[in-house]
């Protein structure tokens, strides 16, 4: 049977990538002749001639090309698989919440550890796309989208509803009206919270003109509080921390501005989530 180490095909690629032995060598901070004496064993080993070897020069030959590319394909599975372990050892332990806004993690996180004492409660905003590849490939537990996914494998429930808002100070020119489109303040100056994962996609979509002022969490309250900038709220936003003084709240007509929030999980093993999704379906 051949048997070779895992760290050869790490040298082999190595001088895939860096065209010579030096190269390689220095790379991997080997010695050149360490490095030479190793490629001389993995050809012992594979029983084929990797290099042509002149004078002063050493190149792939066609065996040598074709045990790269396979090199490359065995690392990527050995790291595929690496990850996917660990990913599954997480899983036994933490929920992972993706969400894909702020206001789904103000309430899932606290709800899941009530109901799984037993795991460690995790969460991040991350982009709609990279949140589902996530939750293929077991890296989040849960996800929350905003639009239903049907694909094999996933339950798909819908959460809640959230509808943006901006929110005046009552001597703005737009404050007596009862509804507003999103390009009838583009140009203005306006606070914005950070990490506001695709709603802020959509400002930078609806209203390019506007010079966004963006602020941690705290810091945007107390600017709020006492600033004259026009802001965002959502009706959300309302229900948790209540209305600001002298502020005055302006629905937002255009369709991206109403949200439906749906939780994406696969129901198998630990990470069958049924207790959580009844607790609102």
């Amino acid at each position: 049977m051949i048997v070779f180490e895992f760290y050869q095909l790490e040298q082999l690629l190595a001088f895939a990538e860096c065209g010579t032995l030096s190269g390689a060598a220095e790379r991997l901070h080997l010695s050149q002749p360490a490095l030479s004496r190793s490629m001389q064993r993995l050809e012992a080993e594979l029983q084929v001639p990797l290099f042509d070897r002149q004078k002063n020069k050493i190149e792939f030959n066609e065996n040598g090309r074709m045990a790269a590319e396979y090199a490359r394909q065995v690392m990527e599975k050995c790291q595929d698989m690496i990850s996917r372990i660990q990913a599954f050892d997480r899983s036994q332990r933490t929920i992972l919440v993706g969400a894909c806004a702020p206001a789904p993690l103000w309430e899932i996180p606290p709800l899941l550890s009530d109901l799984y004492p037993d795991r460690t409660i995790s969460s991040e905003i991350r982009e709609n796309g990279v949140l589902l590849q996530g939750l293929r490939d077991d890296v989040y537990q849960l996800i929350i989208l905003p639009y239903p996914v049907e694909e094999s494998g996933i339950t798909c429930v819908k959460y809640g509803e959230e509808h943006l808002f901006f929110s005046l100070p009552p001597a703005h020119p737009l404050s007596g009206s009862k509804a507003l489109y999103m390009k009838d303040l583009n140009g203005e100056t306006m606070l914005l919270r950070n990490r506001l994962g695709f709603w802020r996609d959509i400002t930078d979509q609806k209203m390019p003109d506007t010079r966004f002022l963006e602020q941690e969490d705290i810091a945007f309250d107390t600017l709020v509080r006492s600033s004259a900038l026009p802001s965002f709220t959502t009706d959300v936003g309302l229900r948790r921390e209540g209305n600001p003084v002298n502020r005055v709240n302006i629905p937002i007509q255009d369709e991206e501005a109403n949200v439906t929030y749906y939780c994406l999980y696969k129901p198998s093993g630990r990470n069958d989530l049924s207790s959580f999704v009844k607790t609102f379906s």
